[in-house]
């Protein structure tokens, strides 16, 4: 039966990888007989253009009825100066987490060897970095109510926003993390800020809860600021992370630079049934959008993920994986990623690579 892919090339460089992904996925669907379809959307800053809203209501349709989601970015400065906070193309990012009950958001951090110059870090602190961040997506401060802007007595305006999670929302991301840890070196740090925020009190009293269905893991805590000090000072300490939706946010990112690049790193973000929207963890990089520059590498990482997660295709993930490995191999580099000795390349070119390494 065929399985259904949408795909969502978004605003910036978003169709610029994405095209690159997709040549990927068409090959391997070829090769492999994998039975997929796919269908395209507007969402973002381009459904804005083309619609005037960021997340039409069609593509959300077509979203619902697809069996996974490839997103390439959303966002650019355009976008960014209308008054009204709802017509911005993140909302459209927003709209299908909150709609689709994508609360599950899975950003490894893999250093690949032939990578560990990229870094800013020293070789020795790096090598061998492999960390999974789970991030709780579809609560926390992002999506609590009340929020807005108000005017306090005197003529002042105050900003304002709610931290707010309920116990059922915690309990269903801690047990993604522990299935993930169980999975892996079964080793799990909760980050949260149970010092002064009372929500997250909560969270970690949830987590040990929810720890004790899963003796063979260890569990410790840490508060978000050392979090994000230790992810520089020892990233290899961490094997898998979970905290919410801001932290998850911050942390993600900075564990990204971690391995050279952040366009190098795919993500997951996928509901209780294991259906998924994927996406690199970079931005839509206005900069360099229309140039043939970006990294394509995270996007095509984010399909092989697809495969693994919510299309039954792991081989055909791992196939992937070693292409994207053996085109390192090869020295070929975009400019995020270069360095003396190793050979510049464009995004179509990067793309061509892994068409190629997957054909040989």
């Amino acid at each position: 039966m065929s399985k259904q892919v949408l795909i969502l090339p978004g605003d910036g460089i978003g169709p610029e990888i994405v095209r690159e992904a997709k040549r990927v996925l068409d090959l391997v669907n070829q090769q492999d007989d994998l039975g997929l379809s796919f269908a395209e959307a507007h969402v973002g800053g381009a459904a804005i253009d083309a619609t005037g809203v960021p997340l039409p209501d069609a593509t959300l349709t077509a979203a619902k009825a697809a069996d996974a989601i490839l997103l390439g970015a959303v966002g650019g400065p355009q976008w960014d100066t209308n008054p009204d906070f709802q017509i911005r193309p993140e909302k459209g990012l927003l709209g299908i987490r909150s709609n689709l009950g994508l609360f599950g958001n899975l950003r490894p951090a893999i250093l690949y060897p032939q990578l560990a110059d990229a870094s800013t870090l020293k070789p020795e602190i790096v090598s061998g970095l492999d960390i999974l961040i789970v991030r709780e997506l579809t609560g926390g401060i992002y999506f609590g109510q009340p929020r807005g802007i108000r005017e306090k007595e005197g003529g002042i305006r105050e900003g304002f926003n709610t931290y707010v999670y309920d116990e059922n929302e915690i309990r269903r991301i801690a047990k993604v993390a522990f299935e993930a840890a169980r999975a892996r070196n079964k080793r799990l740090c909760s980050v949260d800020k149970a010092n002064v925020l009372e929500v997250t009190i909560l969270w970690r009293e949830i987590m040990e809860e929810v720890g004790k269905e899963y003796p063979d893991v260890e569990l410790s805590h840490m508060y978000v600021d050392n979090a994000a000090m230790q992810l520089v000072r020892a990233p290899k300490q961490f094997d898998v992370m979970v905290t919410g939706n801001m932290f998850g946010d911050i942390l993600s990112d900075a564990a990204a630079m971690l391995t050279g690049s952040i366009g190098m790193l795919p993500s997951a973000s996928l509901d209780v049934n294991g259906k998924g929207m994927y996406e690199p963890c970079h931005g839509s990089a206005p900069d360099i959008a229309g140039q043939n520059l970006a990294n394509p590498l995270a996007t095509i990482l984010s399909a092989s993920m697809m495969l693994r997660y919510s299309l039954d295709a792991g081989d055909t993930a791992d196939r992937i994986e070693a292409a994207v490995s053996k085109v390192l191999d090869q020295g070929l580099r975009t400019a995020d990623i270069w360095s003396e000795g190793t050979e510049k390349v464009s995004t179509s070119q990067m793309g061509d690579a892994v068409v190629a390494a997957l054909s040989a």
